[in-house]
């Protein structure tokens, strides 16, 4: 009872420890020598430079930065770290790569941010059994370079498909969401991407978890070293763990399942008189069991501005960017059933792509949607808000949406999986225009409300941060938020693990 109570104030009372008599932003000494006792002095940081960058990601929430940033290098050092703040009540915040959509990182209440990208190592390899172990530092870049030429690779991923045997050269640029995420990261926030329609999300894909709890300890999701793919002993506590965003552990290593290279694969890319029409096209691409592996919506505005970024010709108008995986003959066969039914929708401009350098030029557009799209309106923000409904009820609110867009005077556009029957509204805002701020956000409300009047989610695989936590009571109810309050306040009875996110 005593834990539930603490829990019941969380948020009503600023932490006390070593800094109760500092302001934010101001640890005490003794404390930040104890943090560099733990980690040495040069991966210890207080400059507010270094706080501001780790204070904020890739969304529109204000940026809140924490009072001292550190680099672990180690599992133990993690360990320590948790135990130290825990034992004087100080707030812990996780950072990856910083590339989350709702105010993951931000810190609300101050404390310490634990920044786990220079634990890069790939731990354990599988390859008979389809798993990897991985430190939080390795993003699914990374992951696939090092399984090149194992015919292996990992599937989940924002806008990227099956690695090609020649490497493009990398080109160094601003960081894209999700576009090279840390898979510890991605466990944590329960990401999924294009793939998810195949291989399924990252909630599909974990096997097994190593986490250090809030005071210290060291938890592994599915007991030591297993990554058995079934299993029926006792709690899911690897499925608690994925999609908690950071508020119940520090995730330090994760156990993914990894999926065969395909022997041949295959991008093709339709336009259609309407948004009915396209998505009417994904629905019975699905009821007619083709096994896509991607399916890809754009709508007209984000295709004239994927023309303009990625120097494509493709038709201003609402498209498909699909993808086939298998055998050539079965590939034919897919293709063929696809043509179809995208025809029997009023499709026109129907292509394909078989070599390596085509299909990477129609996913690169694809990945850089984000920046096509803040091209649209030089010097503003993005504001990317994403839901998912039954496939059945995708046309429905696709074309509603649309027409909300159209109707709010708003500059956005519409992009998404909707394979899954999810997708995103990509809106661009000033800032620092209240008035148009507030238009925004009540757009992505209406939204969220409209996904959950359809039977499905405020969000598919952004999460819900510091902006969706509303919506979340209205998904899940009373009764599903006061459980998820106590499984909290059990594992975090101060309530110091990545503060006013998700309840």
């Amino acid at each position: 009872m005593a834990r539930l109570l603490r829990a019941a104030t969380w948020g009503l009372f600023p932490w006390r420890g070593y800094c109760s008599q500092k302001a934010k932003g101001e640890l005490c000494r003794d404390f930040v020598e104890a943090l560099k006792a733990v980690v040495g002095g040069s991966h210890v940081s207080t400059a507010t430079v270094v706080r501001e960058q780790h204070g904020r990601d890739e969304s529109v929430h204000r940026c809140e930065p924490p009072d001292a940033v550190v680099w672990p290098q180690n599992v133990e050092q993690v360990s320590r770290l948790a135990a130290l703040c825990y034992r004087q009540g100080v707030p812990i915040i996780p950072f990856g790569t910083g590339t989350g959509l709702e105010g993951g990182v931000c810190a609300v209440q101050g404390g310490v941010c634990i920044n786990l990208t220079h634990m890069d190592r790939i731990l354990e390899l599988n390859l008979e059994d389809f798993s990897v172990v991985v430190e939080p530092g390795v993003t699914r870049k990374a992951l696939n370079l090092h399984l090149r030429d194992s015919g292996l690779w990992f599937p989940v991923a924002r806008g990227k498909g099956p690695p090609v045997l020649r490497l493009p050269s990398p080109v160094r640029r601003a960081p894209d969401p999700g576009a090279d995420a840390s898979l510890c990261g991605m466990a944590a926030t329960g990401a999924s991407g294009t793939n998810a329609v195949r291989y399924g999300t990252m909630r599909d894909n974990v096997l097994n978890l190593e986490v250090v709890l809030p005071d210290g300890r060291l938890l592994h999701t599915a007991g030591q070293g297993r990554h058995f793919r079934k299993s029926a002993a006792g709690y899911n506590l690897t499925g608690l763990f994925v999609g908690s965003e950071g508020t119940l552990g520090l995730i330090t290593a994760t156990t993914l399942r990894l999926h065969p290279v395909p022997e041949a694969i295959v991008a093709a890319t339709c336009a259609f008189p309407s948004v009915q029409a396209a998505v009417d096209s994904t629905v019975h691409i699905l009821q007619a069991a083709v096994p896509v592996a991607r399916i890809e919506f754009l709508d007209e505005v984000m295709m004239d501005a994927c023309n303009r970024y990625s120097k494509l010709n493709c038709s201003v108008a609402p498209t498909l960017f699909l993808e086939f995986h298998g055998s050539q003959q079965a590939l034919e066969e897919q293709l063929q059933r696809t043509e179809e039914i995208v025809q029997q929708n009023g499709a026109s401009d129907f292509s394909w792509a078989k070599a390596a350098e085509e299909r990477s030029q129609l996913w690169t557009a694809r990945h850089n949607a984000w920046y096509a799209a803040l091209a649209m309106r030089p010097g503003c923000k993005g504001y990317s808000t994403d839901v998912c409904v039954p496939i059945s009820r995708l046309p429905e609110i696709l074309v509603q949406t649309k027409e909300d867009l159209n109707a709010s005077g708003l500059t956005g556009s519409i992009v998404g999986h909707v394979g899954d029957g999810n997708f995103h509204c990509i809106l661009l805002v000033n800032p620092d225009d209240a008035e148009e701020l507030g238009r925004v956000k009540a757009f992505a409300e209406q939204l969220g409300r409209r996904a959950l009047a359809l039977h499905g989610t405020c969000t598919g695989e952004h999460g819900i941060g510091l902006g969706k936590r509303q919506l979340l009571r209205e998904e899940v109810g009373a009764v599903g938020v006061e459980t998820m309050r106590q499984l909290k306040a059990v594992l975090d009875p101060q309530g110091l693990m990545n503060p006013g996110k998700v309840l």
